[in-house]
């Protein structure tokens, strides 16, 4: 049971699009281009992110333990199967994970990772706190992540580091979403939100366009639109937190979705099938812990 419970504060299914994160900004790096590549670094970058997202999700818990006391009792810590020493404890283990996988492939990597490791940390503490720097901060956790991706070539990242900015405001926009995830929301935001997803929507076809594949990534583009914008309509409609709970997993969940199409646009079809393969692993571990 205390196995499990650990497990549920790591969000796994969460961690899956963690991974997908990496390797859409691999394939952003070129680095699949070169059927050479070595498999090491990209095993590497995957267990460095499983460490960093496991370790940041269980940090919020460990923050949030008197606020869950009240609005989510049935959660491992303030129910008491796991204690907040113990989950503490768990939480530096996987950050060290992380940044040392990290530097095993390079040291722009593990740089990048000590900043991941900080971003959660200032959001699980401070940021989420805020009503606009907590959705930045959030989304900052996430630009990271692809560019730790992207860092598998260490001379892509300064040429690429902008398109972190995409996932920062795909992010913002699921963070505002959850703010009214326990006593409902406000149809503004959810609208507002909703803005910045056909943005990061527009962003990414562009990218595109740009290598020439659009035609490549536009199944997975119509996709992640199928996936995302019904359920925040429904929320629209009707903002209670059920809904919005929905709309904001539906939203975590295509974050693979979006990453597919990344793959689709940097590197071939093939491969971004592989990484939409990661969407029903996600969704079988979303029946079985929290995502949220």
């Amino acid at each position: 049971m205390e196995i499990k419970a650990l497990l549920s504060l790591t969000r796994p299914a969460n961690l899956v699009t963690a991974v997908a994160d990496v390797l859409a900004g691999i394939a952003i790096a070129g680095y699949f281009l070169n059927p050479e590549s070595p498999l090491q670094p990209i095993g590497l970058l995957c267990l460095a992110t499983v460490g960093l997202y496991g370790g940041g999700v269980v940090f919020n818990d460990v923050f949030d333990a008197e606020l869950d006391a009240v609005e989510r009792p049935e959660r491992p810590i303030p129910s008491g199967t796991i204690s907040k020493t113990t989950a503490a404890g768990f939480g530096i283990a996987l950050l060290a994970v992380g940044i040392v996988a990290s530097f095993l492939v390079n040291q722009t990597a593990g740089y990048l990772a000590i900043g991941i490791s900080i971003a959660s940390l200032v959001y699980d503490r401070f940021g989420k706190h805020h009503n606009w720097l907590g959705p930045v901060n959030m989304g900052l956790c996430r630009g990271l992540n692809l560019l730790l991706g992207v860092s598998i070539l260490p001379e892509q990242v300064l040429p690429w580091v902008w398109v972190g900015l995409v996932p920062i405001a795909y992010i913002a926009a699921i963070t505002m979403i959850s703010r009214g995830e326990v006593h409902g929301g406000s149809p503004t935001i959810l609208r507002v939100a909703g803005l910045f997803y056909a943005l990061v929507i527009g962003c990414v076809a562009a990218l595109a366009q740009r290598q020439q594949q659009l035609g490549t990534a536009l199944p997975f583009l119509l996709l992640f639109g199928y996936y995302i914008f019904p359920p925040l309509w429904r929320a629209v409609k009707e903002p209670a937190g059920r809904n919005i709970g929905l709309a904001v997993k539906a939203g975590v969940l295509s974050l693979i979705v979006m990453n597919a199409a990344w793959v689709a646009a940097f590197a071939s079809f093939p491969l971004a099938i592989l990484v939409f393969c990661l969407l029903p692993l996600s969704r079988l571990l979303a029946k079985m812990f929290a995502v949220t």
